[in-house]
């Protein structure tokens, strides 16, 4: 059975709208290019039928994974969730104690990662040394370059 893996609303919204797109547009583009391809003559020398049928495999193959991780996908009802303590979907604020750095970052599920917009998945390092923790505490997270100390300065949702 699959990992189930939590997510925000609009997290869920964006894996549906990729399966969609690739129900529908993706597999209409990858049928033309193969009838195409099948228009150019013998298919037992066509390199570019080969190519297209192959494409579509893995088309199908990313269809069947993310029909995957959507039935094992659960949506986190954000309004219940405690903020004493560090949980997924927590946004935390923290201040490296060797540089004293402040970061907020949002502690999401891995597909819903992007460090750009200040998600980190809660299985990084980071995130597995924060969890559980309260405001005031301080993780010692082992990163590749040794142990950081981070003190949690606020947690909300």
């Amino acid at each position: 059975m699959a990992e189930v893996t939590y997510y925000t609303q609009e997290g869920l919204d964006k894996l549906k709208q990729e399966l969609q797109y690739l129900k529908t547009e993706g597999r209409a583009n990858i049928a033309k290019a193969i009838a195409e391809a099948r228009d150019k003559g013998d298919l037992s020398e066509n390199a570019e039928y080969d190519a297209a049928k192959e494409a579509q495999g893995l088309h199908e193959a990313k269809i069947a994974k993310l029909e995957g991780v959507l039935a094992s996908a659960r949506l986190i009802d954000e309004s219940n969730l405690d903020t004493s303590k560090v949980l997924a979907l927590s946004y935390v604020k923290i201040k490296n104690k060797n540089n004293n750095a402040v970061m907020t970052y949002q502690l999401v599920s891995e597909t819903e990662a992007d460090l750009k917009a200040g998600k980190i998945s809660v299985k990084s390092p980071i995130a597995q040394g924060l969890l559980g923790k309260s405001v005031g505490d301080v993780a010692q997270v082992e990163v590749p370059a040794g142990i950081v100390e981070f003190e949690i300065l606020e947690i909300s949702r």
